[in-house]
C-alpha cells in the first residue's frame, strides 16, 4: 500500500503547556496506522509565552514537528493560513492546541478522506460545561451567517477538518486579505463529509477569543461573504423616506388645516432623531465595506514569518562564487 502523507497544522498563541500533551496524544492516536506519515506544523501566531522555546524543543527530539514564527500576532485565521501554504502533504488536518479538538478523531477524519472525501468536516456538540449564553450566541451566529451569506455553515462546525490537496492548492487561489476559512472551505465545492464529536474544555491556558474578537470574527466572515447587509441597509433607507414623507404630509395637513401647529414638536423632534440613529447604522454598514476594500487594495503580506525551526537550504543551482546574499 502506497503511503500517503499527512500534516497536521495547529495555529499556535501562548499555548506552551499544551504542546507537549498534545504531541503525545497525536503519536497515540496516529501511532496503528502506517499507511499514514505525518508531520506536524505549529505556527507560532505572536506568542508572549514560551511556545515558541517548546516548539524548538519538540522539533529538535521529534523530527516529524516542524516550526513557523509569524513576525506577531496575525490572527488564528492567518496563522492557519501560513502552515497550509507551507504544506505539501497529501491532505491537512487543521486543528487548535488547547485539545478542545480531540486527536483521537484523526483517524476517523483520515478514513473519510480515504473513502473518497476531499473535505472532512467536524461538527462539535457543545461541551456541558459551556454557559448557555455562549452555546445561545454561537448557534445564532452560525444560522445568521448561513441567511446572510447563502453559505451553509453547520453550528458547531469550526477550523478542526481534514483538506484534500486538491482542496488546499484551491484555498490557496484565493487572495483576499479579510480571511474567513470556515466560509472558503464550503465555497470551493468538493466532496463532503461529516463527523460529530464531543467538544472538550480547555486544558490549560485562557481562551484568547475575547468578546471584542469574537464580534470581529463575526464581521469579518459577514463582511468578506456577504452583500446582504447592503441590501437591507437599501431596504432601511427606502423605509425610514417613506416615513419621513409620511411626516411631511401630517406637517403640511396640521399647518393648512388646523391651528395644531405647535403640537407634535415632540413627535417631529423623535422622528428626526430615528433617521439620524438609522443613517449613522447604514453609514457604518457601509463604511465596513469601503475598509474592507481599503485593506484588499494595499495588497500586504497576509503574514510575515520571522523563523523556522527548519534551516533554510542553500541555492544548489548558483554557480560556484557566485553571490546570493542579494535575492
Amino acid at each position: 500500500m502506497k503511503t500517503k502523507t499527512l500534516d497536521i497544522v495547529v495555529p499556535v498563541l501562548d499555548e506552551a503547556d499544551n504542546l507537549p500533551l498534545l504531541l503525545d496524544r497525536l503519536e497515540a492516536a496516529l501511532c496503528d496506522l502506517p499507511q499514514i506519515e505525518w508531520s506536524l506544523t505549529l505556527v507560532d501566531d505572536g506568542s508572549t509565552d514560551a511556545s515558541w522555546e517548546v516548539i524548538e524543543g519538540l522539533a529538535e527530539k521529534r523530527p516529524c514537528v516542524r516550526g513557523l514564527r509569524l513576525s506577531r500576532n496575525y490572527g488564528h485565521q492567518h496563522a492557519l493560513l501560513a502552515g497550509l501554504e507551507h504544506s505539501e502533504a497529501d491532505a491537512v488536518v487543521t486543528m487548535d492546541a488547547d485539545l478542545q479538538h480531540p486527536p483521537e478523531l484523526i483517524p476517523s477524519l483520515i478514513e473519510e478522506w480515504e473513502n473518497g472525501a476531499k473535505i472532512v468536516n467536524t461538527q462539535r456538540k457543545d461541551p456541558t460545561e459551556w454557559s448557555t449564553l455562549k452555546r445561545w450566541s454561537s448557534a445564532l451566529y452560525y444560522r445568521v451567517f448561513s441567511f446572510l451569506s447563502g453559505v451553509a455553515i453547520r453550528p458547531g462546525m469550526a477550523d478542526f477538518r481534514l483538506l484534500d490537496r486538491q482542496v488546499v492548492d484551491s484555498i490557496r487561489q484565493f487572495r483576499e486579505q479579510t480571511l474567513f476559512l470556515r466560509g472558503l472551505v464550503q465555497i470551493v465545492g468538493f466532496k463532503e463529509a461529516v463527523i460529530l464529536y464531543q467538544g472538550e474544555v480547555r486544558h490549560a491556558g485562557q481562551t484568547k477569543y475575547t468578546l471584542g474578537r469574537m464580534l470581529r470574527f463575526a464581521g469579518a466572515g459577514v463582511f468578506s461573504f456577504s452583500l446582504m447587509p447592503l441590501r437591507i441597509a437599501t431596504v432601511i433607507g427606502v423605509l425610514t423616506s417613506l416615513l419621513a414623507f409620511a411626516e411631511l404630509i401630517y406637517v403640511v395637513y396640521i399647518r393648512l388645516f388646523t391651528d395644531r401647529s405647535v403640537v407634535g414638536w415632540a413627535s417631529g423632534l423623535a422622528l428626526i432623531s430615528l433617521m439620524f440613529g438609522i443613517q449613522f447604522i447604514l453609514l457604518g454598514i457601509i463604511g465596513e465595506y469601503l475598509g474592507n476594500v481599503l485593506v484588499e487594495t494595499r495588497g500586504r503580506p497576509r503574514y510575515l514569518i520571522m523563523q523556522t525551526t527548519v534551516p533554510s537550504q542553500p541555492d544548489v543551482t548558483a554557480e560556484p562564487g557566485t553571490d546570493t546574499s542579494d535575492r
